[in-house]
């Protein structure tokens, strides 16, 4: 099995699949407008912007069940995302990734891509789940908002990145998968 047998809905309610990357490198991820990490869509668009005629892409799945930091209706995420960093890359419908309502999709991530590499004991994220939310450290849960996966062009999840990974620090690992 691999991303490709999954649906999604785009932020404007078109379902499509992902069977339509099929030959692309992506990187998945959860993403939120009023988190401490929202600048991270910049980079995001950069390596969209940098990659995407070499058969790569960032797909956003905006989530508010962190904190309640992705509060808007589709369209204003959409907006906001446009407006702020001039986001080019897909941005989908919102979404669970964690629970029983989760996305299909984020269960299969989490799945095949159970820890976050380099999540930070020392960082500030680290301490505030700890104190605040210990169940997310726990098992595969995605553990914040902007937990990323990057995926091969024959949709395998290749790894899972914490959520204070810069997005340019993907860069290289990317780079190995266009290359191939």
């Amino acid at each position: 099995m691999s991303i490709h047998k999954f649906k999604a809905n785009l932020s404007n309610g078109k379902e499509i699949s992902l069977e339509q990357y099929k030959g692309n490198v992506l990187l998945i991820v959860n993403t939120a407008s009023k988190c401490g990490l929202t600048p991270q869509y910049e980079e995001l668009e950069n390596l969209n912007g940098k990659y995407k005629d070499n058969g790569f892409s960032v797909l956003g799945f905006p989530c508010n069940q962190f904190g309640g930091q992705e509060p808007g209706t589709d369209d204003e995420i959409s907006g906001f995302c446009a407006l702020n960093y001039n986001v080019t890359f897909p941005l989908f419908k919102k979404i669970e990734v964690n629970g029983e309502n989760a996305h299909p999709l984020y269960q299969y991530l989490v799945k095949q891509a159970p820890e976050d590499a380099n999540l930070d004991k020392n960082s500030r994220l680290y301490q505030h789940l700890r104190s605040n939310s210990p169940e997310l450290l726990e098992g595969s849960a995605v553990k914040w908002n902007f937990t990323k996966f990057l995926i091969d062009r024959d949709g395998n999840v290749v790894k899972r990145y914490a959520p204070t990974t810069n997005p340019e620090d993907i860069a290289k690992d990317i780079e190995i998968l266009l290359s191939k």
